[in-house]
């Protein structure tokens, strides 16, 4: 790509090193996020957000790469959106600031900052995201200039590598790459493009184009170094044709036809085809009550339990996190950290629970509250009243047919109480001061003996 672009860094870096750690095993790397940026301009400034307190190595590395670090004090309640916030505040002044940079970089996976890339957008800034495929939001991949994927810029080897670290976490397998099959739609809609157009597809003009129809897009998941070097693949595999015209190369289309063609593309499973399978298998972490216990890895294999020999591949997910990733977006499952930074999955809002209790945020059980159906009035059976006491450990006592209640014996000995007389107001006169209480006449009052 010929444009050079002036870039700003962002680093969310707690959101991105739990991804990096549960879905590659191992430690984020600032140097190759840098050097991927380097080559899509220059590199003006670097600001990462952390709790610099727990990460005393990293923060070594980010120093001798010239990366200032913003310290984040969590309060009693934490310090969920602390990090978000700030970061979105300084990327907006300096958008409004700092008028010579023209380009964006976010670091981070959290579907969050989509409000900060749009506003971004409108101030006529290139917006570029670094992130994981497992555990990037796809609104963010989907709605940038460009999305970087964090496994794209690694060795195999080093995608592979398990990390040193606390917990029994397995290390995420770095498999093979995408067949070129999954990316043939996309190619011949770019090449379309540019038809109507009638602008020569070059392989720069080809790339520009493609990535504009798919931020997401990249040639290292199919296994090429290289744009040039993904387009030969494609021309070996006879998916598209390669001729020279005044000096460049141009790429066209197979000389083959339509129909086979478009064969060829409905035979290939989509992606929402993998989220029956995967609700099946939610269903039995559910019926199990396992929410909040498994990570993804556990959760694969109940996958792979109920359907034997799956890929994720054949549905265009790089690894299974992916997929879950994908399912998170859809409200099906909501991946959330535990104490020891492992991504543990918990289910949507968009999954129906066949239990009573149902895992809340931060795993605490919060009993689901049901309305009893009460009924109008109907006496209890003699066997209900049973198997009431019985349940509750009391012993109830069933009254005969005809037998006195007690509360019959209470409205007795009401009826056999002697009344109380009742009181007997009479109202005064007009100019009376009010009421006055009858009474019965008192006896004459005896005078006090004479005594001369």
């Amino acid at each position: 790509m010929e444009e050079r672009n002036r870039i700003a860094v962002f680093i969310d870096f707690d959101n991105i090193e739990i991804g990096v750690k549960n879905t590659l095993g191992r430690d984020f790397d600032v140097s190759v996020v840098l050097e991927a940026l380097k080559e899509r301009g220059e590199v003006l400034t670097k600001i990462a957000y952390a709790d610099w307190t727990h990460h005393g190595e990293m923060s070594r590395s980010f120093s001798q790469h010239g990366v200032q670090m913003v310290q984040r004090h969590p309060g009693p309640r934490g310090d969920k959106n602390g990090a978000d916030i700030n970061l979105a505040l300084d990327a907006l002044e300096m958008a409004l600031t700092k008028p010579h940079i023209d380009a964006f970089a976010i670091v981070s996976g959290d579907s969050d900052f989509i409000s900060l890339v749009e506003k971004l957008k409108q101030y006529n800034k290139t917006v570029f995201i670094v992130g994981g495929r497992a555990f990037t939001s796809t609104i963010l991949q989907k709605n940038c200039r460009e999305f970087i994927s964090y496994e794209s810029l690694l060795a195999p080897a080093q995608s592979a590598q398990p990390r040193q670290g606390r917990g029994p976490q397995r290390p995420v397998k770095a498999g093979p790459a995408l067949p070129l099959s999954r990316v043939t739609p996309l190619l011949h809609r770019a090449l379309e493009v540019l038809g109507r157009r009638e602008v020569q597809p070059q392989l720069g003009l080809l790339k520009s184009t493609m990535l504009q129809l798919d931020s997401s897009f990249t040639e290292r998941d199919y296994g090429a170094s290289s744009f040039r070097q993904f387009v030969e693949m494609l021309a070996k595999a006879h998916l598209v044709r390669i001729y020279q015209e005044r000096g460049h190369y141009l790429i066209g289309m197979p000389a083959r036809e339509r129909e086979e063609e478009a064969r060829v593309e409905e035979a290939l499973l989509k992606r929402e085809d993998a989220l029956p399978i995967l609700y099946r298998a939610l269903k039995v972490v559910d019926e199990n009550d396992l929410w909040g216990t498994l990570d993804f890895n556990a959760v694969r294999d109940y996958v792979e339990r109920l359907e034997p020999g799956f890929d994720e591949k054949r549905y265009g997910f790089g690894q299974f996190a992916e997929l879950l990733n994908y399912a998170q977006d859809l409200g099906l499952v909501r991946l959330e950290p535990d104490a020891q930074a492992v991504l543990r999955v918990y289910p949507g809002l968009q999954f129906t629970p066949t239990r009573s209790q149902m895992p809340a945020a931060g795993g605490v059980r919060l009993p689901v509250l049901i309305e009893p159906e009460v009924s109008a009035a109907e006496p209890l059976s003699e066997e209900e009243v049973s198997a009431a006491s019985t349940s509750f450990g009391a012993e109830v006592s069933v009254p005969e047919e005809g037998a006195p209640t007690e509360a019959d014996a209470l409205a007795a000995a009401a009826d056999a109480a002697p009344a109380k007389p009742k009181r007997v107001y009479h109202r005064r006169s007009r100019g009376g001061r009010g009421r006055t209480r009858s009474k019965s006449p008192r006896p004459p009052r005896k005078s006090p003996p004479d005594e001369s």
